[in-house]
């Protein structure tokens, strides 16, 4: 019989930093928006900081959500102050029940470290490094859902110019709570997030190459996920896709090859077999607000 063991997620598997034609990029592999998430993507933007890139690859591809607090934090320190200055991450919206909700619902970028203890009480506020861009490039899929959608959508509510790279996301602008009640925690579906400009309407997902209405600032390239290749290897297709466009504004993979037919089919059966995916995969998949209310 097999025993039951703890098991250890590494929510920030690849941090690196590639030299690409337009100077130092910064790759950055983030799998859950978990809270052991938050030092290490802290530890990683000040790693590129010091390094000085210019660009980064924000690799979200498997990325099914988590805490909102995390998304926020990235994307502040993704953004910067100056650039989200006077304006919020994303604001709630509820339905017409909870309209009285609305107007306290706006949570602003977060520049500040949380650092959670086991009560959800944050025990860190230490001011967190940030790299100032004005654009970003995003590795995603369908896996890429709620807090990563989120991600996308608040650095696009603040100008920041997001290049979506990959298929289209999940679709996922809804959230709630945790409700205690005589032991048992419920779970209900409370509201959407919207940016800064008043848009949260994707539950159709974030689509690359079309700009989604309200969402001029989010362009991009078709690509798909290979197997092949480790994650943050310059030949994975999708990272490959991602540096030919920074650096030449093409879509087209290196050398324009088109997709091999046997990565081809391996990417409809791993699509076909995300439908019958195990529950807890889809429990994944939520934008999480913590019960103390802090963001």
């Amino acid at each position: 019989m097999t025993a039951s063991a703890n098991v250890v997620i590494d929510p920030v598997p690849v941090a690196t930093v590639l030299n690409g034609a337009t100077g130092k990029i910064g790759y950055l592999h983030f799998t859950d928006h978990i809270a052991s998430s938050e030092a290490k993507l802290i530890a990683a933007v000040n790693s590129f900081k010091a390094q000085g890139i210019n660009d980064l690859v924000l690799d979200l591809r498997y990325n099914g959500g988590g805490f909102l607090y995390i998304a926020d934090e990235l994307a502040y320190m993704i953004a910067g102050p100056d650039r989200v200055s006077g304006k919020f991450f994303e604001k709630l919206a509820f339905n017409a029940k909870r309209t009285a909700d609305n107007a306290e619902a706006a949570t602003p970028f977060a520049n500040t470290s949380c650092i959670l203890d086991a009560n959800f009480n944050c025990t860190s506020a230490q001011p967190l490094p940030t790299l100032n861009l004005s654009r970003v490039y995003v590795i995603a899929q369908d896996s890429t859902c709620s807090a990563s959608e989120s991600i996308i959508n608040g650095l696009s509510g603040v100008d920041v110019q997001v290049f979506l790279i990959g298929s289209t996301t999940c679709g996922k602008p809804y959230g709630f709570t945790a409700h205690d009640n005589c032991g048992v925690s419920y779970f209900p579906i409370e509201f959407k997030g919207v940016n800064y400009k008043g848009f949260g309407d994707y539950a159709d997902g974030f689509t690359p190459v079309s700009a989604s209405p309200g969402n001029a600032n989010l362009l991009g390239c078709p690509a798909v996920d290979d197997v092949t290749h480790a994650l943050g290897n310059t030949s994975e297709r999708m990272l490959a896709v991602t540096l030919r466009y920074l650096a030449e504004g093409t879509c087209l993979p290196p050398g324009g090859v088109a997709m091999p037919a046997t990565l081809a089919a391996a990417h409809r059966m791993a699509s076909a077999a995300t439908v019958g995916s195990p529950l807890s995969a889809r429990i994944r998949q939520n934008g999480w607000r913590l019960p103390n209310g802090r963001r």
